[in-house]
């Protein structure tokens, strides 16, 4: 049952990436997951592709210039459970703190904007991507399915969501998302940058006000967590003066909105890093909800609804024992560990301090697959 009792705090972080290299990316992301820590917060939310880095150079010039960033890129990004992520799993056991981290997901010769979802046990709960990569990304991440809209119910905070940056810009995907009942938003946009001035649509202005409406639409918590653009990502990205102007310096601006759409943080400048806070009270949903639930006593379904497909597509069907088709709707983290169980993968240990953590659990729809690691 969906409890609306609770109070803990909840963090956003506005921080540059250590561009294409995804050791220094965790090392950094680790030190901020430490510090939330330390301040009290029991749940963090990171900007899409922290890990290693938001791919710039995709809007920066052609096809053939991009080339000689594509292997690097690929070679930084991770795979789901690899042992560069259970870096960032043992940060959150050893904390205490639950995570949601925005990466880029290298299947094969494959890549997707993702987010990871640990728990404060270390446990990958779930993993998502982006269902539609905006405009250029399109070039260098492929697509998610309708196994990408879920919901997490972390022990120690409540129900937890995510989209990545231009997905607040989708009605019907922030429908599907409110239908599941979410209680905290985590938000991941990369920085604001380069065509701001001449079209309004990527401003940070704009783009705020998104992902404000999401709290108010959905009437939830939301964490919006965003990259900065420093030096260092013109030093890594641009080869000429335009290309610079093109990625101005800042542009972080990460927020934290109630169910009401108040601010309940102090924004930072565009161009510092930090960690923002705010104490959640779950009850105040349900002080938003009273008056508007789009999903619930405000819904007309017998005028409007939403068909959803939450299979989780394949290029390859395999055909069951009777000769139809087998409907996949198990997650990736499901899929990921029952190939474990097989053999299919062989799972390395995960050591925190000599003791391993004893299982991750991947849950999605009232399952439970283990692997004991």
């Amino acid at each position: 049952m969906l409890s609306y009792e609770g109070k803990f705090v909840a963090a956003a972080v506005q921080s540059e990436p250590i561009w294409m290299n995804a050791d220094a990316s965790i090392d950094k992301s680790i030190a901020l997951i430490e510090e939330a820590a330390k301040n009290g917060a029991r749940l963090i939310g990171f900007p899409e592709g922290h890990i290693p880095g938001y791919p710039w150079f995709i809007w920066l010039g052609h096809m053939k210039w991009q080339t000689k960033f594509l292997i690097p890129f690929h070679e930084n990004s991770l795979e789901l459970g690899d042992h560069r992520m259970r870096r960032l799993q043992v940060a959150a056991r050893r904390n205490r703190i639950a995570v949601v981290m925005g990466y880029s997901e290298r299947v094969g010769g494959s890549r997707y904007l993702a987010q990871v979802f640990i728990d404060e046990n270390g446990e990958i709960v779930a993993n998502r991507r982006k269902v539609k990569p905006t405009a250029a990304e399109r070039l260098m991440f492929g697509e998610g399915t309708g196994a990408d809209f879920l919901n997490v119910d972390f022990t120690s905070v409540g129900r937890v969501g995510g989209l990545n940056c231009w997905e607040h810009f989708q009605p019907l995907s922030k429908y599907m998302m409110y239908s599941l009942g979410e209680q905290i938003h985590v938000a991941s946009w990369p920085a604001m940058f380069a065509f701001g001035q001449e079209i309004v649509q990527n401003s940070v202005e704009i783009n705020a006000c998104v992902t404000r409406s999401y709290a108010i639409e959905g009437q939830c918590f939301v964490l919006c967590a965003t990259q900065v653009i420093g030096e260092s990502a013109r030093k890594a990205y641009c080869d000429t003066d335009e290309q610079r102007e093109n990625l101005p310096l800042g542009g972080g601006w990460a927020r934290i909105y109630g169910p009401d759409g108040a601010e309940l943080a102090n924004p930072l400048a565009e161009n510092e890093e930090g960690i923002l806070y705010a104490e959640i009270d779950l009850s105040e949903i349900l002080l938003a909800k009273r008056g508007i639930d789009p999903v619930g006593h405000s819904a007309r379904p017998d005028l409007l609804s939403l068909a959803f497909d939450p299979r989780n597509q394949t290029p390859v069907r395999y055909v069951g024992a009777d000769g139809s088709p087998e409907a996949n709707i198990r997650s990736r983290v499901e899929v990921q560990h029952l190939a474990e169980q097989r053999g299919a993968i062989e799972a390395p240990r995960l050591q925190i301090e000599t003791q391993p953590i004893a299982a991750i659990s991947a849950t999605r729809n009232g399952r439970n697959v283990n692997k004991d690691l």
